[in-house]
Order: structure tokens, then C-alpha cells, then sequence
């Protein structure tokens, strides 16, 4: 079974055990995310960003993040203004097509992760969270893309900054991050 975090079975109902089950828990139905990455990554990537981003309880209502950024729900930024709310239902739509928006990117400068979920998931993670274009720029991009693996998950904890100041809460997120990565590394 996939392991991704210690209470994987209890977040995931078991769904990892048959991965032709229905779509997973936290999982939009008939959402982008699942049509673009599958089951498995999908049933890895959306919690784990949600459980990072909020606790798994999103905020429904916009608030500014550490760096000054208006955000609602899972650290959603686009299209966020002072005084927007969501419904929790709306803050799932908004997860799914957010991490979708984040997988053709992703994927387009890495290739090498499509088929590989643990990483995939963490790239998406990060990504969802420093950006594309800093992902695709980054040294982990090119270390994925070299097939040298567990280097770069192993370069995960380097981006634990926010305005130029090392945050305790990037660098246990980037901790997290690159231990999903090291899950069943391909070989090199």
C-alpha cells in the first residue's frame, strides 16, 4: 500500500489498497485534477497540500498570508480579494483546479515524474507553493529531469524562505515534502 503519511489509511478510507476504487476522499469528483494526474497521485497530492496549507479545515474567508498575499481556503491567491468568502464545497473546487493549474507546468519542465506519484506529488507541492516558474527554474527541476532522484528530493529543504528569512513552518512543510518524495524512488 502507499504510504503517505502516518495516518494515510485513516485520511484515505483504504483507497490506496485498490487504486481502481472510486474517487478518493479529498479528491474533487469529475475534477481536472484527477483527469490529468490519476488516482493515485491525485489521492496523494490533494490532502497533503490541504493538510499543509490548512490544516485540512480551510479559511473561507480571504486573509493575508506571511508575505502580505490576499489567499482563501487551501492557499488559493488567484483572483482573491479583501472581504471574499468561499463555501467549503467552493474551497475544494478551488484546490482541485489550483493543483491542475499546477500540473502541466510542472510536468512540461520535469517529464520525467509523469508515472512516478510520490514525486510528482511532492513537485506539485512545492511548486503550489513557490510557483511554477521558480519550480522550473530550481536545481530539484533539473536533478528530476537528470533522473538523479534522491537528489532532488533531497534539495526540497533548501526552499523553506519567505522574505528572505528561513520560516519553521516552510521547513517542516519542505521536510515533509522531501520524505513523500524519497518514497519508492525510480532507480537512476
Amino acid at each position: 500500500m502507499l504510504r503517505v503519511f502516518p495516518h494515510a489509511d485513516k485520511i484515505f478510507g483504504g483507497f490506496m489498497q485498490d487504486q481502481k476504487a472510486a474517487v478518493p476522499p479529498g479528491v474533487a469528483k469529475g475534477g481536472a485534477l484527477l483527469a490529468l494526474v490519476g488516482a493515485a497521485t491525485a489521492a496523494i497530492v490533494a490532502p497533503f497540500v490541504s493538510t499543509w496549507e490548512s490544516g485540512g479545515k480551510p479559511p473561507l474567508r480571504a486573509y493575508r498570508d506571511m508575505v502580505g498575499v490576499w489567499t482563501i481556503c487551501d492557499g488559493d491567491t488567484k483572483n482573491v480579494v479583501p472581504g471574499m468568502t468561499e463555501t467549503a464545497a467552493g474551497c475544494a473546487v478551488r484546490l482541485d483546479q489550483r493543483l491542475a493549474d499546477h500540473v502541466g507546468p510542472v510536468l512540461a519542465c520535469a517529464p520525467v515524474l509523469a508515472g512516478h506519484p510520490y514525486q510528482l506529488s511532492a513537485a506539485i507541492s512545492l511548486a503550489y507553493n513557490v510557483g511554477t516558474g521558480a519550480f522550473c527554474r530550481s536545481t530539484i527541476a533539473r536533478l528530476f529531469k537528470a533522473r538523479q532522484w534522491r537528489a532532488a528530493c533531497d534539495g526540497f529543504p533548501a526552499w523553506s524562505y519567505a522574505g528572505g528569512r528561513q520560516v519553521q513552518g516552510l521547513l517542516n512543510r519542505r521536510r515533509a515534502e522531501r520524505a513523500l518524495c524519497l518514497k519508492e524512488l525510480p532507480p537512476a
